[in-house]
């Protein structure tokens, strides 16, 4: 670890592991690839910008499960 970097301790069943846990599944679903590895026919690779509002997104919806609304 560097120094003077903080350190984020993500609790068991936190909202915010409960987020991360997502993450793959909605990956999956929306055919991101969010390894280094080569994508499959179909697959994209996952960008930063992606990850971060998709993560974003999932902690919202575990936050407030009922204030997601229609689409």
């Amino acid at each position: 670890m560097i120094s003077g970097t903080p350190t984020i301790h993500v609790g068991e069943n936190s909202p915010e592991e409960v987020a991360l846990k997502l993450l793959p599944y909605i990956a999956s679903v929306e055919r991101k690839v969010l390894h280094t590895t080569t994508p499959g026919s179909g697959e994209m690779p996952a960008d930063r910008k992606w990850i971060l509002d998709t993560y974003a997104e999932c902690l919202k919806a575990v936050r407030n499960p009922g204030g997601r609304g229609q689409h």
